[in-house]
């Protein structure tokens, strides 16, 4: 018998839901009544709808999230127009803050804000008790969990999940910088697992054949004795394919953590690491504190010593920054050499305190998810788009990897990266009229075409440079840079992978 469903919508079928087994670990003796679904957003609500009415569920927990919030309140208004009586319980950072006013919470029965792996598993217990729904209030703000006392989640990786999917993992909780733009800031003060409970668990998922584990801690290098402690294990048991990614503070570290860095294989290791911005004025405004030499100096190590896979962000928009200075920032971390700039839009998350600066620095949001800015005192709404199209086409061309070799003919060694890919992103929107679904072959014959044409680059040079990117993929089909390029299946539209938020700990 089925009593609650536990559902959320992932951005894609890889995003394994973390905050679905926390509670269900947590769910104690209505585990047994209990099922897990996972959904992805693109599909259809009614579908959605269909899949969790056929457990003839009394309760339905639905984890919200600023990437499926839009989509999730459909799939509630239809729940509730064929099913009056479900009971349905929100949670996630989504419907943690500002509650007044959304419509999903207006729906919904309860709302269970904060981390409710221990406070959704009581409400259920007392509304399956048969306590009155109504005599429950609709918000239900959870107190922290004492780490020590909350059921490990990851048995509940099936090995389905295991082969095709990202496994998150947390060896922490919290985060001690004040960064106004983040649900982070919000979330103090840092708390640790058990080392090692945290490494036997580890361990299971080792023996069960896991080889790629995803830290969401938000400051994975915070305490030393803690990340050497993780390295060395994973160290210890390295295999072919194993695959680390963790999210580290840019100017914290130390020696000994360079050694064991140093250890590991090429490419078997992934930090994310938030710059976010180099400029002063933006950083103090944002609250945030950072050793800009350290930094630079952290990541010419990571680059010439380690092997290492840098995923560095950068942010446009934030409230005292203008185009100039972000570009003298992008010239900056390019220079430093990571393999990713991951350049954001500044969202306006519910419950952060960047909307101080609103008066001030003109900052206009976008009224839906994900909130993105539209135009500040020091960006225009046409200089705003740009950046828009700026990020998205340095994805397609620099992060993807395809057009590596081909990316350094686009400036030259004294010239701003920053300036000349803004001059190849206004040419590239002019020329195709679009931002999404550009096949990879249409992406190359542009560059050739921006090579060879304003920029005035050999053509040989160029086309030798492109072909030797293209067939670094041996299974791709011919590429004839000076006629019509193979469109057979190979050809496939560009993607780059959509990161799922964190905050998975929540419902």
């Amino acid at each position: 018998m089925t009593d609650i469903v536990l559902a959320t919508l992932n951005a894609k079928y890889i995003h394994a839901s973390f905050g679905l087994r926390y509670l269900m670990a947590n769910l104690g003796d209505l585990r047994e009544r209990t099922v897990m679904a996972e959904f992805v957003i693109h599909q259809q609500p009614l579908e959605i709808v269909e899949a969790i009415l056929n457990h003839a569920p009394r309760i339905v927990g639905l984890g919200v999230y600023i990437w499926n919030v839009e989509q999730t309140t459909e799939v509630v208004a239809l729940l509730k127009r064929i099913r009056p009586d479900l009971i349905i319980i929100l949670g996630g950072p989504e419907v943690s803050y500002e509650t007044e006013g959304q419509d999903i919470v207006a729906l919904a029965d309860h709302v269970i804000t904060g981390e409710a792996d221990v406070k959704f598993a009581e409400v259920c217990r007392n509304l399956l008790g048969n306590e009155d729904a109504a005599s429950l209030p609709k918000i239900i703000a959870a107190e922290l969990p004492a780490l020590n006392q909350l059921a490990s989640p990851y048995e509940l990786y099936s090995a389905e999940d295991l082969r095709n999917r990202v496994i998150y993992v947390e060896a922490s909780r919290g985060c001690p910088f004040t960064c106004e733009f983040c649900l982070s800031s919000l979330d103090i003060p840092v708390r640790a697992f058990a080392t090692d409970a945290f490494l036997a668990e580890m361990q299971r998922l080792l023996d069960r054949g896991a080889t790629q584990f995803k830290f969401v801690d938000r400051t994975f290098n915070l305490h030393l004795p803690t990340s050497m402690g993780i390295l060395q294990f994973f160290l210890d048991r390295w295999r072919d394919g194993l695959f680390l990614h963790f999210e580290m503070v840019p100017d914290r570290l130390p020696e000994q953590l360079r050694e064991l860095i140093k250890k590991f294989p090429p490419g078997a290791v992934q930090f994310e690491v938030g710059i976010q911005t180099f400029d002063d004025t933006a950083s103090k405004n944002i609250s945030r504190r950072q050793n800009l030499t350290r930094l630079e100096d952290n990541f010419r190590f990571l680059h010439e010593e380690t092997g290492v896979h840098i995923h560095a962000d950068l942010i446009v928009g934030l409230p005292g920054e203008g185009m100039e200075s972000f570009g003298r920032g992008f010239d900056r971390l390019v220079r430093l050499g990571p393999q990713e700039i991951q350049v954001g839009i500044l969202k306006r998350l519910r419950g952060t305190p960047i909307v101080r600066h609103d008066e001030e620095y003109q900052m206009v949001y976008a009224p839906h998810p994900p909130y993105e800015i539209l135009s500040t005192r020091d960006i225009a709404f046409p200089n705003m788009q740009r950046m828009r199209r700026f990020a998205r086409y340095w994805d397609i061309v620099a992060n993807s990897g395809h057009f590596s070799g081909t990316l350094k003919l686009m400036w030259a060694e004294d010239a701003s990266p920053f300036s000349e890919f803004l001059s190849f992103s206004d040419w590239l929107h002019e020329t195709l009229r679009r931002t999404h679904q550009i096949a990879l072959h249409v992406i190359a014959q542009a560059l050739f075409d921006y090579l060879t044409g304003p920029k005035n680059v050999d053509r040989e040079l160029a086309a030798t440079t492109l072909e030797t990117d293209w067939h670094r993929t041996p299974s791709r089909e011919g590429l004839n840079l000076r006629g019509k390029v193979s469109t057979g299946p190979k050809a496939t539209p560009i993607r780059p992978a959509r990161r799922q938020a964190r905050h998975t700990q929540t419902l």
